[in-house]
């Protein structure tokens, strides 16, 4: 897991902004290796795997994609996200379960502005067997760390569909505060409307954040989705 503190980093409690890496620095893609979860460059070499993960219609059920249900369709969307990682638009990951090595799900960096020193966590699913086994808590730490701690970010967001409980109560628990709600922010694939609930973790929240996570995968419960 990466605790190396950018040079010139803000000690903790300050409010100045930690020091930034060049904007570039923002699209790499390293692989993240923690104890239950490795995060590997998505690539279309997951796209079997994640179609094993993602079998599960509720997997799938508050987010703005359809279920890619076959291999075709697994295949297309990884080459989707793998657009927005050209485009500049979007930072892949595969998650990969340490224990079996089996592909778990997908997480990225979307949103990126590195003028402003923000990005938003998003694109993120795992599948139902490894929900509640603490790989989503580990790969959200590892994730934090390097947006603060090495990318020198300011603020980190993520939203949620408003009845999606188990997902709004899991941002929750990483320190993050609701912003507020988006109303009628996206249309679902059944055509439907969907507010989003937007939260925000800020640099100078962060070290209270980070430490109650690590006590939190040391004390093994997890609790995430």
């Amino acid at each position: 897991m990466n605790l190396t503190m950018t040079a010139g980093a803000a000690p903790v409690g300050s409010r100045r902004a930690p020091a930034a890496v060049p904007a570039g620095g923002w699209f790499d893609r390293p692989v993240l290796a923690g104890f239950r979860v490795r995060l590997e460059p998505l690539s279309p070499l997951h796209a079997d795997g994640l179609l094993e993960a993602g079998d599960d219609p509720q997997v799938w059920r508050w987010l703005p994609v359809r279920r890619p249900s076959n291999p075709v369709a697994m295949r297309a969307y990884v080459a989707e996200l793998l657009g927005r990682y050209r485009d500049g638009l979007a930072v892949p990951w595969a998650q990969i379960d340490v224990r079996t090595g089996r592909v778990a799900g997908v997480t990225a960096f979307r949103d990126l502005a590195p003028g402003d020193r923000g990005l938003h966590i998003g694109h993120t699913w795992l599948g139902a067997h490894f929900q509640r086994t603490g790989i989503n808590t580990e790969a959200k730490l590892m994730l934090l760390e390097r947006a603060f701690d090495v990318l020198g970010a300011i603020r980190v967001s993520w939203t949620a569909h408003p009845e999606n409980q188990q997902t709004l109560r899991a941002i929750e628990r990483l320190g993050a505060r609701r912003d507020g709600v988006l109303r009628q922010h996206r249309i679902m694939p059944d055509g439907t409307y969907r507010d989003t609930v937007v939260y925000s973790l800020i640099h100078s929240e962060w070290p209270a954040a980070r430490d109650a996570l690590r006590a939190r995968l040391r004390r093994g419960s997890a609790g995430a989705p």
